[in-house]
């Protein structure tokens, strides 16, 4: 390709940029709005991202129906920009993304990957795992996405045989220093008890317990995170995201639906604007607590049309089949992929 060629090609690319930021608009809440049915969705197929986890790849598992695929989120105010690989892939050429957080964010980690190799099949990736981090890079353009387990933020350390969650201590922040694009999660292991729980003891300060009101001990890590966001990011070489809390769908009192019980043989979604269940109390605990960075930390505010997605889980087409009920994680393609739109016109539009 010749200079004149190169440019134009560059300047066309920097219109549709330009384009989509304006269709979005600076006053529209690009997270208020409903699903409608798009049979040009979904924007890949499974059986083309070879590297799909068993417990989010449904289709592969069995699972008999596909509409769930073929939802689109429409923002009330606005059109949403269609997720580009390639112009995603270009925008961030040379640049690190890294996602920190529990099996959600390996969700949406797992969705992006699939979004950026299905647009660009013919180019080469790497995917490898060093120690706690997993690498998907596309040498061509220079651009790893990276995801590191790390389901509570806060260290977890072993201390005369016994694992603490120390609710005041984030050593693990050494890990996420250097990105370009931070995104972060956690919730839904707080929640764990008895034999899946992962610490023996909690410590705030210098008072360590058997045991703390588990949305009390969430909001003290987050102030710690919070803490170390302040203090360690720079904002002009690194944009920090905030995931906000992937609802599961156990109860389906949360939804008015009497004839149900769980997600389990959901095959729609609920098309109204609003969910009858309303806003988890976790969702507003990190609401208050993002108020408080004084750094630019961007709510990826997935919690409302996500809750809409009752027909989004694996359920029984998850890990472990029929045996198990999977009403928290995502199937691939899905509700994941919406994220990853919205990070995207995030991303262009800052």
């Amino acid at each position: 390709m010749g200079p004149f060629a190169f440019a134009t090609s560059l300047f066309l690319f920097l219109i549709e940029i330009c384009q989509q930021v304006d269709g979005i608009g600076s006053k529209c809440d690009i997270y208020k709005g409903k699903w409608v049915f798009d049979a040009s969705y979904p924007l890949y197929n499974s059986s083309n991202c070879p590297f799909i986890h068993q417990e989010f790849n449904c289709q592969n598992n069995g699972r008999p129906d596909r509409l769930y695929q073929n939802f689109r989120w429409q923002p009330t105010s606005c059109n949403l920009p269609r997720f580009n690989g390639k112009d995603f892939l270009r925008k961030f050429r040379g640049k690190r993304i890294m996602f920190v957080g529990d099996s959600l964010g390996l969700n949406q980690w797992q969705s992006l990957t699939c979004l950026l190799h299905t647009a660009t099949p013919q180019d080469p990736y790497i995917s490898q795992r060093v120690a706690a981090i997993s690498t998907f890079s596309f040498p061509t353009y220079g651009v790893s996405i990276m995801f590191l387990r790390n389901a509570f933020l806060v260290d977890i350390v072993n201390e005369k045989d016994m694992r603490v969650l120390k609710l005041n201590s984030i050593g693990n922040g050494r890990n996420w220093k250097g990105y370009d694009v931070l995104i972060f999660d956690t919730w839904h292991w707080w929640l764990l008890t008895g034999r899946k729980q992962p610490w023996d003891y909690v410590q705030d300060n210098n008072i360590t317990r058997k045991n703390m009101h588990r949305t009390v001990a969430y909001k003290k890590a987050l102030r710690t995170w919070a803490r170390w966001v302040n203090l360690n990011v720079d904002p002009a070489k690194t944009k920090v995201f905030f995931q906000g809390v992937s609802p599961d769908h156990v109860d389906s009192r949360d939804w008015a639906d009497p004839t149900a019980k769980t997600c389990r043989g959901e095959t729609w979604p609920i098309l109204s604007t609003e969910y009858p269940g309303g806003s988890p109390p976790p969702q507003d605990v990190l609401k208050r607590v993002l108020r408080s960075v004084s750094k630019k930390v961007h709510l990826l505010d997935i919690t409302r049309l996500s809750q809409l997605r009752k027909d989004g889980h694996p359920s029984a087409f998850g890990y472990g089949g029929h045996r198990r009920n999977d009403c928290t994680h995502w199937c691939l393609p899905g509700v994941p992929d919406t994220w990853n739109e919205l990070l995207f016109a995030t991303l262009i539009q800052t």
